[in-house]
């Protein structure tokens, strides 16, 4: 399925500071900013701020289809914590919890 973890999604409360503190330690300005989502990039890794989250850490990897992948993991034990979902520009995403309950997530790139 998936290679390497391509993102990883941090909850924040405060996504002022969170900004703050993520810039300077990834050393990098974000290169997409909202009221509910700030993405960097450092090198082939993506680095999330999410102020809407309560789950996380959570490490996403990318799949070439999200639904065959989200049902290879729930075969394989995994709970759907999010089904696929379309969160803008054809980018989808998903998250199941494995049996230890730690959440990690699925994204479909457009």
């Amino acid at each position: 399925m998936a290679q390497t973890i391509k993102l990883i999604v941090y909850p924040v409360h405060d996504i002022e500071k969170a900004k703050a503190f993520y810039g300077r330690f990834l050393d990098a300005k974000p290169y997409v900013e909202s009221t509910y989502y700030v993405g960097y990039k450092v090198g082939s890794q993506e680095i999330g701020l999410d102020p809407n989250s309560t789950i996380g850490p959570v490490a996403y990897t990318d799949v070439k289809d999200i639904k065959s992948s989200l049902q290879a993991m729930i075969e394989a034990g995994a709970e759907v914590v999010q089904d696929a979902k379309e969160v803008g520009g054809g980018l989808f995403i998903a998250q199941v919890r494995d049996a230890d309950g730690n959440v990690v997530g699925l994204r479909q790139q457009p």
